[in-house]
């Protein structure tokens, strides 16, 4: 699967977000050493702490189908007014993913005009872990 494949995997998942309150739509696409892909989008609460966002609903997808090794994530996002844009993952997120991860985790961010590519390591260079 290309880079621009797995891109629009995650900005078709934006279309499932529920964000009634921030009206900000975040899809992931999680690619699998398998070869699978996962999807996820984030969920709002009117607990704002319950929210959960794409990626850590698409690893956890994953993790329950037995996946535990990953190449890629791509990251799509969707503004209020429906502009898409380019978001990386959040901190927690990328602690989260940090724990599937050596830090080599290619990471997508982009809308469907480009794309620009991380690795985990770029975007967290010092993860915590015991």
């Amino acid at each position: 699967m290309t880079d621009r494949e797995l891109l629009l995997e995650a900005i078709r998942a934006t279309e499932k977000a529920y964000a009634p309150y921030s009206r900000f739509r975040v899809g992931a696409a999680l690619l699998a050493r398998s070869g699978t892909v996962y999807t996820g989008a984030n969920i709002e609460n009117a607990s704002y702490g319950a929210t959960v966002c794409a990626e850590r609903t698409a690893l956890w997808q994953a993790v329950l189908c037995g996946e535990k090794e990953f190449d890629t994530l791509a990251v799509a996002a969707v503004q209020a007014d429906g502009t898409p844009i380019a978001a990386p993952p959040c901190g927690i997120c990328r602690q989260t993913l940090s724990e599937f991860s050596d830090g080599s985790l290619r990471i997508i961010i982009g809308t469907p005009d480009g794309l620009r590519t991380f690795t985990l390591r770029d975007l967290l260079p010092e993860a915590f872990g015991l």
